[in-house]
């Protein structure tokens, strides 16, 4: 394994749970603007429709998977420039 690349694991995972954080908040934000609620439905929430409960899984999925990938795209570039080399 290059040296890069195991430089870049901790530093990766960090990244990650920070990611995760701004992602949560962010789906937060954008279910109260969705539905004018503060909280978000839960699968198992009973006093949900199917509608809700899907349409929030859907919001929350595109939201984390974007977060995550400009995340992960960010710190192998900034890898790159700090150390010349790929770390993917």
């Amino acid at each position: 394994m290059k040296a890069s690349k195991l430089a870049y694991k901790p530093v990766r995972l960090a990244l990650g749970a920070a990611s995760g954080m701004v992602a949560g908040a962010a789906f937060k934000q954008a279910w109260k603007v969705i539905e004018g609620e503060g909280d978000t439905p839960e699968a198992t929430d009973e006093g949900r429709t199917w509608k809700q409960v899907l349409l929030a899984a859907a919001i929350q999925g595109a939201i984390f998977a974007v977060v995550k990938a400009s995340v992960d795209r960010s710190g192998a570039v900034a890898v790159r420039r700090l150390t010349g080399t790929w770390p993917g």
